[in-house]
């Protein structure tokens, strides 16, 4: 059997669409009203060049999740590659903040780490369950 041939399995293109759906919730306000939804997310000091740089990073990311939740098993496995150093990255940007103390409210630092973990377990997990479809 090709390798383009193997089905992706359903729950996989489902979580792609959660995670469009999750980066397009954090991208829109954060490019539109950067400083007002960074402060509300507990942030003391906002760069709006920066913080709209990483809302471009999360439209694109979750626009190419949803543009290629009907692509083959190799555009996924690229895709999880790309999600899997994302969300790793995060986790530790997140972690140095938190041991900084840089966020306001700790509650929300760690909401935010907790997230990026378990989407990078999740991506982690996919990765080696789609690896082992040959």
């Amino acid at each position: 059997m090709c390798e383009e041939a193997i089905p992706v399995p359903r729950a996989l293109k489902n979580w792609f669409i959660v995670h469009f759906i999750a980066d397009i919730t954090f991208a829109v306000p954060l490019f539109i009203l950067p400083e007002q939804f960074l402060t509300f997310m507990g942030w003391s000091a906002v760069d709006p060049i920066t913080a709209r740089m990483v809302a471009a990073a999360l439209f694109g990311i979750g626009t190419e999740s949803l543009l290629s939740r009907n692509s083959t098993i190799d555009s996924f496995k690229t895709m999880l590659d790309l999600k899997i150093i994302w969300s790793l990255f995060a986790v530790f940007g997140l972690l140095l903040g938190l041991i900084n103390g840089l966020f306001n409210n700790i509650y929300i630092g760690l909401f935010l780490l907790i997230t990026f973990i378990l989407f990078n377990i999740l991506w982690t997990y996919w990765k080696i369950k789609i690896s082992k479809l040959r």
